[in-house]
């Protein structure tokens, strides 16, 4: 059964992908509307569409990170807003720091613990439902993700859009916790797929070859081309691309000269990231 393709629709591909308007209708029509599929539709037909790596991004809100008093426990929270009027307003963020610091405070392992936490002497979700009738607009605390390890160090960027957890092998100390904060905005600011190739899922590995293996069959140069050729083209070119695009092989983004990898060791002997959370809005 076909599904109705509405202008609405051609706008959010088109404002996800960047892709033109016609572009956009002609992949969500092949694909059925499926927008996952649309995406990769577009980027099989030589669009420069990023791959989109994570669907935990909200439109407006406040995304928080936060770590326990010994860094061995981080977590990271999105608490939502309909409009960036109440994003903005400083007693949403006095809130959604607090429903962080409640978190952090009750040891909580994920959202339904928070939200039965106590808080005023209600719930954490008695307070969302006081909140949204105080102001008239829907708030909710949507994702909570929790990351423990030897050191965990957490990053806000400024405005509360972007928040970051960065998992280390080795025992906090001041040194290794700014130099988390520095691969922490580095997360932030170069979204890596993982901390490195060998963490990369292999699910997307064979969406990307997929994808590259098809951009590679509509290049006339490769016309005539054996499968296994194209193949084996595809896998250098999918293994050049996630060495670029994760965290550990990048260059440090304050010094260009070393690896993230090289920097870290540069801070303390063996120091490395065993694993990232990265939280967005927009």
């Amino acid at each position: 059964m076909s599904v109705t393709i509405t202008a609405t629709d051609v706008n959010k591909l088109r404002q996800q992908t960047g892709a033109g308007m016609m572009d956009c209708r002609a992949a969500l029509v092949e694909t059925n509307g499926d927008f996952e599929a649309a995406i990769d539709f577009l980027r099989k037909k030589g669009q420069k569409v990023a791959a989109k790596r994570s669907d935990r991004d909200a439109k407006e809100g406040l995304v928080i990170a936060a770590t326990t008093a010994d860094k061995k426990t981080g977590i990271v929270m999105n608490l939502t807003s309909e409009t960036d009027f109440v994003s903005k307003n400083e007693d949403f963020i006095n809130l959604a720091l607090s429903f962080s610091k409640t978190a952090i405070d009750n040891n909580c392992t994920s959202l339904e613990e928070l939200k039965a936490c106590a808080y005023d002497n209600i719930t954490v979700e008695d307070k969302l439902m006081d909140t949204v009738a105080k102001i008239g607009e829907k708030i909710d605390i949507t994702s909570f993700e929790r990351i423990d390890a030897e050191s965990v160090a957490a990053y806000n960027h400024s405005g509360y859009r972007v928040a970051v957890l960065v998992a280390m092998n080795k025992a906090a100390n001041d040194a290794n916790q700014q130099a988390g904060k520095d691969v922490a905005m580095q997360i932030a600011a170069m979204n890596p797929v993982a901390v490195d190739p060998a963490a990369v899922p292999a699910e997307t590995i064979a969406r990307e070859k997929d994808i590259i293996m098809e951009q590679m069959k509509a290049d006339p140069k490769m016309e005539g081309k054996p499968e296994e050729m194209i193949s084996k083209i595809a896998d250098g070119k999918i293994n050049a691309y996630f060495k670029e695009n994760t965290l550990l092989a990048q260059p440090f983004v304050k010094d260009g000269s070393k690896t993230v990898t090289e920097y870290l060791k540069s801070v303390e002997n063996e120091l490395t990231v065993t694993s990232f959370c990265r939280l967005k809005i927009g």
